[in-house]
């Protein structure tokens, strides 16, 4: 496992972190088996767990919180997320920040996020909406401040919007931001154009989060793929989004170079790029934990490969069913 310097916080987090969306509430997530991939996680050398209060109302923080436990001498990163209070998602600019995140309701799930993961200190917290006309609102940043000064939180981070990676750059110019979640894969390169030099100039730290767009970048979806009642990815790809997300899948097919299959082309692509300092995909499975993990090998992608990989940018807006 390769390990980057995670911006202003100095940590050396592993290249491939957690993504433990999965572990939540999407139907068939079994316990047993995402403890086990967890554990598997840590021996292959991965120390950086996202997760997210929303994720199951606290159920995957208290399956985080049970692997930190179960490893007292090896450094894990946490990182989780404080949901708005109005619980939707994503931001809209006609949300006002009054009723997405009043001082008292940041105190109250931070809290609740600590005592899901039994500790006193979260390593990084994160706003799991954004809006930047927020920016300027003192209460958040004094409360920032504050969960430092108190040992509750370690870092500050954002996760931008989908489809909106240059929606936070102004609370990051306020300086009390250490590192922002957004999504950057083969088709999501937009955060190249400004989000990651600004990262760069001014030490903040970068998550790629969505390495396989919801899944299309496996090459497992097609068409006709069907998701179980209550799984979120049957809101998200409705018939026009499934239909050219597959269609620009498919056109990927031909440049996955032999033995490599199109996910961990897709992985690689990301960890070309410097400025992130870690991937989180999403992982229930064992296989595809070591078949992540494998990934980090210090090989870089052919460059010939990654020039034609560059030409499949596919710049998106967000809809109602991009979330």
């Amino acid at each position: 496992m390769i390990y980057r310097r995670f911006g202003r916080t100095d940590w050396k987090l592993s290249e491939i972190g957690y993504g433990m969306w999965g572990m939540g509430s999407w139907k068939a997530s079994d316990d047993t088996q995402s403890l086990q991939s967890l554990h598997l996680a840590v021996e292959g050398g991965i120390n950086f767990f996202d997760t997210a209060w929303g994720y199951g109302e606290g159920h995957s923080e208290r399956l985080l919180g049970q692997l930190v436990k179960a490893h007292p001498n090896t450094r894990l990163y946490t990182a989780s997320k404080i949901p708005p209070m109005n619980f939707r998602w994503p931001a809209k600019p006609h949300h006002r920040f009054e009723e997405s995140y009043p001082e008292q309701h940041i105190r109250e799930y931070t809290e609740k996020t600590l005592t899901n993961l039994g500790l006193e200190q979260i390593d990084l917290i994160q706003f799991h909406t954004w809006d930047d006309a927020w920016a300027e609102k003192e209460e958040w940043q004094r409360l920032t401040e504050d969960l430092k000064k108190d040992g509750k939180v370690s870092a500050m981070g954002i996760s931008m919007n989908r489809w909106e990676p240059e929606n936070g750059i102004k609370a990051m110019e306020t300086g009390l931001i250490d590192a922002v979640q957004v999504i950057y894969n083969i088709f999501d390169q937009a955060p190249e154009d400004k989000l990651f030099p600004f990262c760069q100039a001014n030490d903040i730290a970068v998550i790629a989060r969505v390495p396989f767009d919801e899944g299309t970048l496996t090459g497992n979806i097609t068409r006709e793929t069907t998701f179980p009642e209550g799984d979120w990815r049957g809101t998200y790809f409705v018939q026009e989004n499934l239909n050219s997300s597959v269609d620009r899948a498919d056109l990927l097919r031909s440049l996955v170079p032999d033995p490599m299959d199109m996910a961990t082309m897709a992985l690689r692509f990301i960890l070309e790029n410097k400025t992130v300092g870690t991937v989180i995909p999403g992982m229930r499975k064992p296989r595809n934990v070591k078949a992540n993990i494998d990934c980090s090998d210090g090989v870089a992608l052919d460059r010939t490969l990654y020039k034609a990989l560059k030409k499949h940018r596919w710049d998106r807006k967000p809809t109602e069913w991009s979330q």
